[in-house]
């Protein structure tokens, strides 16, 4: 199968079994593989597309402001656009690897991974692309690990006995996935977009690689290729350690990490950086005192104890535990699980089975994952962000989460790992929408999901995983209402400021008429009650510059006239204007809809019988007809709006500092303030901005409206304490922030910051 014009190897000139390409008795079957493979990710490739109109209109439903939806919007267009290019380029790509595979050229892809010091030097989009192509391949290689073994040691059987290269596999996550981002490049689209196509072909293709594997595997094994192929698990080799203790070597860690500098942003990198803080605390003389709030499990070792408990004894142990747990969580949801009680509890657990438990401690690696695990747990409880509920809720995964950091540190050290994003789901879920009434029933959600993984996990992070997914799909339906209900609240406060800018103006109409004039009470109140909302409604139908909101002003202008006293002239006039008059009147008051014939017409002949009673020099006549005590309509809707018209119109209140003024009038919407109000917090979103009076709308958690104020306002409150924009760090995810706490606790516990 070797291309025609392929140039022999510079490496050797004489063929060797590896450049043969595979054996020839398995040359159909390698064709067969590839056809599976091939026809296998053109569906999901197919299915990831059908997917990103959708996705993307949703997304610009949901943008901060209208510069980003308009991005959203033309980005749809753009990628139908490139879809073909897009498709063909992976195809392609996916194609020749397999292609040089079965020909026996094994070339490196570019897909391998860039040192952490390298990634540092690129820009930060591509930086943030290859992540996400990184994360995507990690958890697919994390959760197939025994499809994967499998498949490699059947490929290397076919490769001539020769092991094949992860690098150069082109069936491995990473160069699946790597395919995309190779087919993304030539495109210009926005590293948001990219971002939404990667999570899309995450979710659709990436997702569906298990049934490949597995598909390929049955497919090798029905043509007799090691049908009896046993997988064995090969743990990552460590530093050498203390055969006493089995601690990890902390010298692992990079020795670029400052430890005396904030904690770092990367992942592995705090990771290594705990793990060399927690070793350099435990020399230390108070080690085995209180670790933010929990004694370490170091205190419970007994005086002079050599020996270490086996992995395989701890996790017996949080076995038990894990089960009495589930037992108390069934009986008792409200009660919270400590820290304290749990390494308690195990401590017991482990001294009740063992045959000499004063000659056993807990190893040192091993507590510092107990006491790593706990402190994470410790500051879950005492976040003051998260409503009770959800604390209570998620302690009760301190068991589980242990077990799983017991036998994968990489729940330290990778923030795609599965335990680590549900607990930030189910944490970030209840900051955003733990409402107290618990409309969206998203408390019942989080506890049966803890419930599920107390219940079942014995070991698989595929539990997680797909309990994440069940979750991720429920949050996003409390999402979308959410989004939906503050999208409503905006349209009815851009409505109702529609309707205020246009009663202002009629306002300032009626005054203009009644200017210098004195007209008697019942034409006055008729202006000021009645016909300011047949003006209101005329600017909304017609505009202030239509001829129709002309008219209508000269009608308030001559209605107001008729009520003075007039020379003969004017009397004439009048009486020839009058037909006209009481027309568009008529018309005005048809128009609000809420009279009825007869009432339009006694309402007339009233304002006639005052234009007569004044012009015929008797006022005390004229000043005993008058309207009903009631106030406007439009007027009482909007009486909190106008009062802020009139504040904004009266003169704006000057605070003393004028550059947090300058600085609160750039903010964008979405921007998050914490209120203090009678000592408790509420947490608003900025979600408009009322060109009318000037003032700042703010929604809850939950898209309902719940405070306006002035940008002065918002300064003064600022200044007094009572009203702060919310720290970045909030957003963060809950593991995330953690662990950063736990570091800045042990620099402190070291000396290395005061």
């Amino acid at each position: 199968m070797t291309t025609p014009g392929t140039p022999p190897s510079s490496a050797s000139s004489s063929s060797t079994l590896a450049s043969r390409g595979i054996q020839p008795r398995f040359s159909e079957l390698g064709q067969s593989c590839r056809k599976l493979v091939l026809n296998h990710l053109a569906d999901h490739l197919t299915r990831t597309f059908a997917q990103v109109d959708d996705t993307l209109f949703q997304c610009a439903e949901q943008a901060e402001n209208n510069q980003v939806q308009a991005m959203f919007f033309d980005s749809m267009r753009e990628v139908r656009r490139l879809r073909p290019q897009i498709e063909r380029s992976y195809h392609l790509s996916i194609s020749k690897g397999i292609a040089d595979f079965l020909d026996g050229k094994l070339v490196a892809s570019q897909a391998a991974d860039v040192p952490a010091e390298d990634l540092a030097l690129v820009d930060n989009e591509a930086y943030e692309e290859a992540l996400q192509v990184t994360n995507m391949a990690q958890r697919v290689q994390t959760r197939c690990t025994q499809a994967l073994f499998a498949l490699d040691k059947r490929l290397a059987l076919l490769n001539n006995g020769q092991p094949v290269p992860a690098e150069a596999n082109p069936l491995s996550p990473k160069n699946i996935a790597h395919a995309l981002l190779t087919a993304l490049q030539p495109s210009e689209l926005p590293l948001r977009i990219k971002l939404v196509l990667y999570g899309l072909f995450d979710k659709q293709l990436m997702q569906g690689l298990d049934a490949l594997y597995d598909a390929l595997n049955l497919r090798l094994i029905d043509a007799g290729v090691l049908p009896n192929l046993k997988f064995s698990a090969v743990r990552a080799q460590q530093s050498p350690a203390p055969a006493t203790d089995g601690v990890a070597d902390s010298n692992q860690a990079p020795a670029a990490i400052d430890l005396a500098a904030n904690p770092p942003a990367d992942a592995e990198h705090l990771a290594a950086g705990l793990d060399r803080l927690l070793s350099e605390y435990r020399k230390q003389q108070h080690a085995i005192g209180l670790l933010s709030g929990s004694p370490s499990m170091a205190s419970f070792a007994p005086q002079g104890a050599k020996r270490t408990y086996e992995t395989g004894e701890l996790l017996a142990a949080l076995n038990r535990l894990q089960q009495a747990s589930a037992a108390e969580l069934t009986q008792h949801p409200d009660r919270p699980l400590h820290v304290s009680d749990l390494k308690t509890d195990l401590h017991r657990q482990l001294t009740s089975h063992s045959d000499a438990p004063q000659q056993h401690r807990v190893g040192n690696h091993e507590t510092d994952v107990i006491d790593l695990v706990g402190m994470l747990f410790d500051f879950i409880l005492d976040d003051e962000n998260l409503p009770q509920p959800y604390k209570v809720a998620l302690s009760h995964l301190h068991t589980p989460c242990l077990k799983v950091a017991l036998l994968d540190r990489a729940l330290f050290s990778q923030s795609h790992h599965p335990a680590r994003r549900l607990i930030n789901a189910m944490a970030q879920a209840g900051v955003l929408y733990g409402a107290q009434d618990d409309s969206y029933g998203l408390l019942s959600k989080v506890q049966w999901v803890v419930r599920q993984v107390v219940q079942h996990f014995s070991g698989d992070l595929h539990l997680f995983e797909t309990l994440l997914d069940e979750f991720e799909e429920f949050t996003r339906g409390i999402k979308q209402r959410v989004a939906l209900q503050e999208r409503r609240a905006v349209e009815t406060a851009k409505g109702r400021d529609k309707l205020l800018a246009a009663r202002h103006s009629a306002a300032q109409a009626i005054a203009q008429a009644l200017a210098k004039r004195s007209p008697p009470p019942l034409i006055r109140q008729f202006l000021e009650r009645t016909w300011i909302d047949v003006l209101v409604f005329i600017q909304l139908r017609h505009g202030a510059a239509s001829p129709e909101w002309q008219r209508a002003c000269e009608t308030a202008e001559q209605l107001a006239w008729s009520g003075t006293l007039l020379d003969a002239a004017q009397r004439d006039r009048l009486q020839g204007l009058r037909v006209d008059m009481l027309d568009e009147l008529r018309n005005g008051l048809m128009l609000l809809g809420g009279y009825h014939q007869d009432d339009i017409r006694r309402l007339l002949q009233d304002l006639v019988a005052c234009q007569h009673a004044v012009q015929a020099g008797q006022p005390q006549l004229a000043s005993r007809l008058s309207l009903p005590p009631s106030p406007s309509p439009l007027g009482a809707m909007l009486d909190d709006e106008a009062a802020l018209l009139a504040t904004s119109r009266n003169g704006r209140r000057q605070p003393t500092d004028q550059s947090l003024v300058r600085e609160l009038e750039k903010l964008e919407f979405g921007t998050w303030f914490d209120f203090i109000l009678g000592g408790k917090r509420q947490t608003l979103k900025l979600s408009w901005y009322s060109p009318t009076t000037h003032h700042y709308m703010f929604v809850d958690r939950n898209g309902q409206r719940a405070a306006v104020k002035s940008v002065e306002q918002l300064a003064e409150e600022m200044q007094q304490g009572t009203a702060r924009r919310s720290r970045p760090d909030r957003s963060a995810p809950m593991v995330d922030r953690a662990l950063h706490a736990v570091y800045r606790v042990l620099q402190q516990l070291t000396g290395r910051t005061t």
